[in-house]
């Protein structure tokens, strides 16, 4: 149970995670979260789902965390199959290692995330077995977001089955995070079922640097051939359907023959080939595709570059919010977004004065923000100064713990 220390509750966690990577991967808004709960006593221990070269689960201490990894299967960088697949057989694999390796554990709290949308079963059985409540940290809404970029239709039996267990997740949390106020809107009003009470907003925040890191040496930029004197717009993160792919490289090959403007494209994905192979047969050159780099060199990396770019297909009609919008915040780096009309991501940006938004079906509007920015020193450096002030104010991961405390 719950403890009370020095005036104050301390709370023991099991976290149950698909997107914890280890140290040396780098930090994501989940392994900060994790980290600041401990950092501000409470008892944390992560049962993180590992595609990697594990035989069985195996705890290990990581972060100042005791994780627990479990061998699964692929789920994020594969195909919808693939990511199917590995949705249906994690709750399965994940009972059995909590079960062998956290039986006697004191919990208070089951805090997972969504995706996958597949883990109701687990999360209900962890609350039974150790008589505890749930908090869901909602970060996609599946399977409507696949339905709406073509991947299966809305009467198909794929999307029944997801829908079925998406409805089966909400029901099981005793709380629902949601990203934004838009994001929590569309659960209540498409869920008319669920109780409204326990969804509430729980934006994507992180752990911020105290000291802006603006010391700039350029080392990596003449390391890939990028051009010293370019303005440089980075995209980092997955490159799959979602990001409207197609959109950003259209105005890659667009802007091909503008010496001043060159796109750095960091990360891995469904689309990453094909485009690639788009951009190569138009004989760009404007252009630099790397894998995932290694934290600290990623972190360099952006230090390098000027804007930072954010798609989303124009066809949602689910209020996505992206996280690593926060990255370039944090950076002082001015953002470009170009998405669908549902998400309050461009009114946060408007709201913060750090950047330039379109519509991700405006080819035109979206080459002209690029062009504005490029042209604008004095502008880039004022909206990457408003950014940071905004995310130190609103996106600390502090806020998300406060939140955790008070449910």
């Amino acid at each position: 149970m719950a403890l009370l220390m020095g005036g104050k509750i301390i709370i023991n966690i099991l976290y149950i995670s698909t997107a914890f990577p280890k140290e040396e991967l780098g930090s994501t808004i989940f392994t900060d979260l994790a980290q600041e709960l401990n950092e501000c006593g409470h008892n944390v221990s992560v049962v993180a789902a590992d595609s990697g070269i594990l035989t069985e689960s195996e705890f290990a201490l990581e972060r100042g965390l005791r994780v627990l990894r479990v061998r699964s299967d692929d789920y994020y960088n594969v195909g919808y199959i693939k990511k199917g697949f590995a949705a249906l057989t994690l709750p399965r694999k994940l009972k059995k290692a909590i079960m062998r390796n956290l039986r006697e554990a004191d919990i208070d709290l089951v805090l997972f995330e969504s995706p996958p949308p597949t883990l109701s079963g687990v999360v209900a059985w962890a609350m039974n077995f150790f008589n505890c409540g749930s908090f869901l940290m909602l970060k996609d809404i599946f399977p409507q977001n696949g339905a709406d970029i073509g991947l299966y239709g809305d009467k198909s039996i794929v999307y029944r089955y997801f829908r079925r267990k998406e409805k089966a997740l909400y029901n099981v949390a005793s709380h629902i995070g949601c990203m934004s106020e838009a994001n929590r809107d569309y659960i209540i009003d498409h869920n008319p079922d669920l109780d409204k009470s326990k969804v509430l907003v729980f934006p994507n925040t992180k752990k911020i640097s105290r000291d802006n890191p603006k010391v700039v040496t350029y080392r990596l930029r003449e390391k890939y051939s990028v051009p010293a004197d370019s303005v440089v717009f980075l995209f980092g993160g997955n490159m799959g359907k979602p990001q409207a792919m197609d959109f950003l490289a259209d105005a890659i090959i667009t802007l091909r023959q503008e010496p001043q403007i060159f796109f750095a494209l960091i990360g891995r994905g469904s689309e990453k080939k094909r485009i690639a192979e788009k951009l190569d047969g138009s004989g760009c050159t404007n252009y630099l595709m790397l894998d995932n780099m290694k934290r600290d060199e990623y972190e360099e990396f952006v230090l390098e570059c000027d804007v930072g770019l954010i798609l989303l297909d124009h066809r949602f009609t689910i209020p996505n919010f992206p996280s690593r919008v926060l990255t370039y915040m944090e950076y002082s780096m001015p953002v470009l977004t170009a998405t669908d009309p549902v998400t309050d991501l461009p009114k946060m940006v408007m709201e913060a004065d750090c950047g330039l938004c379109c519509l991700s079906d405006d080819l035109a509007g979206f080459t002209s923000n690029i062009s504005k920015l490029a042209s604008d020193n004095r502008l880039r450096e004022q909206m990457g100064v408003n950014g940071r002030e905004y995310i130190a104010k609103h996106f600390d991961v502090m806020e998300s713990v406060r939140i955790l405390e008070s449910v």
